[in-house]
């Protein structure tokens, strides 16, 4: 064991310090020297980069086609009503294709609250000759031209195959006010994998929104009738609680059941994940997958949708 002889000068002699009591003793004196003498400040220079086209496009039955294009904004950017009007793209071309008509979609311009502008692409009333709305089992293609740039994506309006066969509601957890209730569905999944679904619900005469998890696919329920709880739709731009996740007694309720194609579901599901994930240092990274070529953010999805509506009484 290592040990230490020091002079006690009181003794006039010398004293032996055992290995323990050396080990401490270096420890107690190195420690706060490293501690000290290694600090420094770390400046981190973020790379900025150049705004990347965000697409969010969408085709569903018996609905014209829907396009939203913004510029990205930087992570650590303040968002203002004023920024965010500003980040819409004006004047691109967009077309949109189901194999047998080509469609120049036109932009249009909405006023909101505080005279905020948001833009959006859809049919062009001028040009119906061209002009479609989405079917079932059918694949169409979009192609954008914007900043010198152009982009491309496919998808599918895929075939009604989940079906819902009843809505009902029951008395909300104990531990919400009494005014809250839950509402359930009896679904059927047809057999064979592959039968992918997103969920959207309405409230009143509110827009639809979707679930906090609004994806899944038919790996555990595959070829079986179910029932499920159906978890209110949110507004991910304001803070959720528990109670937003319930409906209220009064409510009528609209249920939207969408089947996507797997493009559309491992869209949803990523950027689900993600939100998820958002704060939580222990979370597993996460790639949002998108169906846009050309280095665009996004994706072009199709919806297969059927509606079911329940009266919830006071």
């Amino acid at each position: 064991m290592l040990s230490m002889e020091i002079q006690d000068k009181n003794a006039g002699g010398f004293k032996r310090i055992g290995g323990a009591w050396f080990r401490f003793l270096v420890f107690a004196i190195i420690v706060p020297f490293l501690f000290t003498n290694c600090e420094r400040d770390i400046d981190f220079k973020l790379k900025e980069e150049e705004p990347k086209l965000v697409v969010e496009a969408t085709i569903e039955n018996g609905a014209a086609p829907f396009v939203i294009l913004t510029n990205s904004l930087n992570y650590f950017s303040t968002i203002s009503p004023q920024q965010l009007s500003q980040s819409f793209v004006r004047g691109a071309e967009v077309y949109m294709s189901n194999g047998s008509r080509t469609h120049k979609l036109k932009e249009y311009t909405v006023t909101v609250i505080g005279n905020l502008q948001l833009r959006y692409y859809s049919t062009d009333s001028s040009s119906l000759s061209t002009a479609f709305v989405g079917e079932l089992n059918k694949a169409y293609s979009l192609r954008i031209v914007t900043g010198g740039k152009e982009y491309t994506a496919n998808t599918t309006v895929p075939n009604i195959t989940k079906r819902i066969d009843s809505v009902w509601y029951k008395a909300g957890p104990p531990q919400l006010d009494t005014n809250k209730v839950i509402v359930m569905v009896k679904a059927t999944d047809p057999p064979g994998f592959g039968d992918y679904v997103r969920y959207f619900t309405k409230r009143n005469s509110e827009i639809f929104l979707p679930g906090l998890n609004s994806a899944f696919d038919d790996l555990f329920i595959d070829g079986t009738t179910y029932e499920l709880q159906v978890g209110a739709g949110v507004d991910r731009n304001t803070t959720i609680t528990e109670n937003d996740l319930f409906f209220n007694k009064g409510d009528t309720v609209t249920l939207k059941l969408s089947n996507i194609d797997k493009t559309t579901y491992d869209f949803w599901r990523t950027i689900e994940f993600s939100y998820q994930a958002i704060g939580n240092p222990f979370s597993t990274p996460v790639k949002v997958l998108g169906n846009i070529s050309g280095g665009a953010l996004g994706y072009f999805g199709g919806y297969a949708s059927q509606y079911r509506t329940i009266i919830i009484p006071k």
